[in-house]
């Protein structure tokens, strides 16, 4: 039943990263990897925002740590294509593109989490 539970949310979570990166893109266009910056900042702000709840709801059950932030969460953000979006902006000549988008990805991503668990700690409080 835990493997159904991580592959729900995952379903759910690879869903809504295609559907916020394509009406991103479509939106803002491919010159800057946009789509994928704002998925992993938000993805960083859900995890930080559903950890909090959810530890300080232990009686929940721990089906829900499997389906949000494994599943869903784990679905959701994308590091692998952070990684990659950024070396071929720097194998194309675009070292500023890719500066912009490590650091600016490294430091939203860190506030973001602190955010989503402020966020997390008024729902719990």
């Amino acid at each position: 039943m835990k493997y159904l539970w991580v592959a729900l949310g995952g379903a759910l979570g690879a869903l809504a990263r295609y559907t916020v990166g394509v009406w991103i893109y479509e939106r803002l266009g491919t010159r800057f990897p946009y789509g994928t910056f704002a998925i992993n900042v938000t993805g960083c702000f859900l995890i930080g925002l559903a950890l909090t709840v959810l530890d300080a709801h232990m009686d929940l059950s721990p089906a829900w740590r499997l389906a949000i932030p494994t599943g869903f969460i784990g679905a959701y953000t994308t590091f692998s294509t952070f990684e990659y979006e950024t070396l071929r902006a720097a194998q194309h000549g675009q070292m500023g593109t890719a500066v912009l988008y490590f650091g600016s990805s490294l430091a939203l991503g860190i506030l973001a989490v602190w955010l989503g668990m402020v966020v997390g700690n008024r729902i719990v409080a």
